[in-house]
């Protein structure tokens, strides 16, 4: 079952399965960071499907998420990490 990034507990790890993007097109004032140029950054930064996502730190009061991908540690925005879905790896 794919989970959003926001549900991992410290030092879980996932792997990535998709990044949910918003394709609206027909709306006057477009949401910044919910198209494809979302999901584009996030893949140049390392989160491709099936990259294995480990999370080091969860912020309170829906602060950043600090997780490491492919060697590389990134903060991650809440509102943009419930966005990239992941399967809880055993």
């Amino acid at each position: 079952m794919d989970l959003p990034l926001t549900e991992l507990k410290d030092g879980e790890k996932g792997i990535v399965k998709s990044i949910k993007v918003s394709k609206d097109r027909g709306r006057r004032r477009k949401r910044r960071g919910s198209g494809l140029g979302l999901e584009r950054r996030l893949m140049d930064m390392g989160l491709t499907p099936n990259s294995v996502v480990t999370v080091v730190k969860s912020a309170p009061f829906k602060g950043p998420i600090e997780i490491i991908v492919r060697g590389s540690r990134l903060a991650l925005g809440r509102g943009i990490a419930k966005r990239v879905l992941v399967e809880v790896e055993k």
